[in-house]
């Protein structure tokens, strides 16, 4: 145990454990073994972390700051983050196994996404109103809602922190963030960085725990005012349960199940690079991974030959070594479902093309083969389900009304990819298929201007983008009388 890093919660801009002692140990995916000891908050620390953020939203300093010094304390928080890129990507990858070359990016990166909150957080504007009465002047501004929940899950930790607390904190909100039970570690280091940065006491808590009752206990907190989750449907539809309990505003994003089209006029380097990247970045463990790959039945087996031949040279290692270009999955978890669902897809006529086990000579660590699979049909789980983890599912389709037929066929709807050389058809296309995300004849790009959310099970709700500041305000309504005459009595009928 004395060898295992400990850490604790961040409440009231300070560090403290849960109040009853309880913990809970983080195990490294790429070993199999503990590394770290989290505290393990109940109802008792949720309320606390809530209470916290009350009291710094309603109270104190923050809430008497301009939209331009929020906008300032922003930006340093940005250059903060930029400086702590190496041991924030080096916490992530230790505690969720994505490789470091992508996480020390990655917290590069998403200083741009707090740089543009910074930008828009005096950019919020209300509007006067050409009313219908006489000698009134009415006004609408935009108020911050209170105190945020925001819930992250293990994986894009830092990005997700930056899309959900980003337009939080520039519309004048304090938070309350869950980091996840499985790789909570990041989570804490995020929280020495917004320290530094010079934030006020209160106005980002950081508490991690289990969903029961951490979870719960936050997601239905009387003076919580909004949601703002991550995570899988399931869930989601307790947290939906839980803010019945104090009516707060929810927002979701729930992964899904997204495919990739290619053509016959695609250009095939280019989309089986399209493919690799989205299927295998992250071992497969992003919410807009393609795991369904719909192939025109003309270029059927040579794409998914070259994806077979390129699969099986990807290199499988322990993701702090530069030279490793895929990790392990995050959970042992994961691996297992994974494992039962392409034996499942082989048993039910689906064709292992390539993968398909663990590879040998990487210890007790939860490394899985970037998989291939051929399918008959989309009535098969490893089709239907999202397994967060690097299999794609391959099916063949005969013409442009199939394609669109196979790629609406699912509960989910987030992201999608087409390639193909006519503009035409890719842009048909896009129209046709309902989902909230399309890149067409590229993959996984990300920005801070664009929105991200899904259709149908995928959630509701966007990130990032302009609106995203917005979606943390209410509208109040401002009637001024102008008259120099007094307002009519009302007891006297004119």
């Amino acid at each position: 145990m004395s060898e295992l890093k400990s850490y604790q919660m961040y409440i009231n801009g300070e560090w403290v454990d849960a109040k009853d002692g309880k913990t809970f140990e983080s195990v490294n995916p790429s070993t199999g073994k503990s590394w770290a000891i989290i505290p393990e908050a109940g109802e008792t620390d949720v309320d606390a972390a809530v209470q916290s953020a009350y009291r710094a939203f309603s109270d104190g300093p923050w809430p008497k700051m301009t939209a331009t010094e929020r906008g300032k304390l922003l930006r340093r928080l940005a250059d903060v983050l930029a400086e702590h890129s190496e041991t924030l990507g080096h916490s992530e990858t230790v505690d969720t196994g994505k490789l470091f070359q992508e996480t020390r990016w990655q917290a590069r990166y998403i200083s741009d996404f707090f740089h543009y909150y910074a930008g828009l957080a005096d950019k919020v504007q209300g509007d006067t109103l050409p009313i219908d009465k006489p000698n009134m002047w009415t006004m609408t501004v935009r108020e911050p809602l209170g105190v945020v929940a925001a819930v992250v899950p293990w994986n894009s930790q830092l990005f997700l922190v930056a899309v959900k607390i980003g337009p939080a904190l520039a519309a004048g909100n304090t938070v309350v963030l869950k980091a996840s039970e499985h790789a909570s570690a990041p989570m804490l280091e995020f929280a020495k960085v917004f320290e530094e940065a010079g934030f006020p006491p209160g106005v980002i808590n950081i508490v991690t725990g289990l969903g029961e009752p951490c979870g719960r206990a936050l997601t239905s907190h009387p003076l919580v005012d909004r949601i703002s989750f991550t995570g899988g449907p399931e869930t989601a539809r307790h947290v939906i349960r839980n803010s019945a309990e104090n009516l707060a505003e929810v927002s979701l994003e729930l992964g899904g199940k997204s495919p990739v089209i290619v053509f016959e006029d695609a250009d095939l380097e280019n989309a089986t690079n399209g493919i690799l990247l989205s299927i295998f970045s992250a071992s497969g463990q992003s919410c807009v991974a393609g795991s369904r790959l719909l192939l025109h039945e003309r270029i059927h087996d040579e794409v998914l030959g070259e994806v077979a031949k390129r699969a099986a040279n990807i290199r499988i290692g322990d993701p702090l070594d530069e030279a490793s270009q895929m990790g392990p999955l995050a959970t042992l978890g994961q691996l297992q479902n994974i494992q039962s669902a392409v034996a499942d897809a082989t048993s039910n006529g689906a064709h292992l093309v390539h993968g398909g086990q663990q590879p040998d000579g990487l210890g007790n660590g939860w490394f899985y083969e970037p998989t291939v699979v051929a399918c008959p049909n989309q009535d098969l789980q490893i089709v239907r389900n999202e397994l967060f983890g690097p299999v794609v599912s391959a099916l063949r389709f005969h013409d442009e009304s199939e394609a669109i037929r196979l790629a609406n066929d699912t509960r989910f709807g987030l992201a999608a990819g087409i390639f193909s050389k006519d503009i035409g058809r890719a842009l048909r296309v896009t129209k046709a298929i309902r989902c909230g995300i399309i890149w067409v004849n590229t993959y996984r790009v990300v920005s801070p201007l664009a929105p991200f959310g899904g259709y149908k099970n995928s959630g509701y709700g966007r990130e990032s983008g302009l609106q995203a500041i917005y979606d943390y305000t209410r509208t109040k309504t401002v009637w001024l009388n102008t008259s120099p005459e007094p307002i009519t009595d009302p007891f006297v009928m004119q």
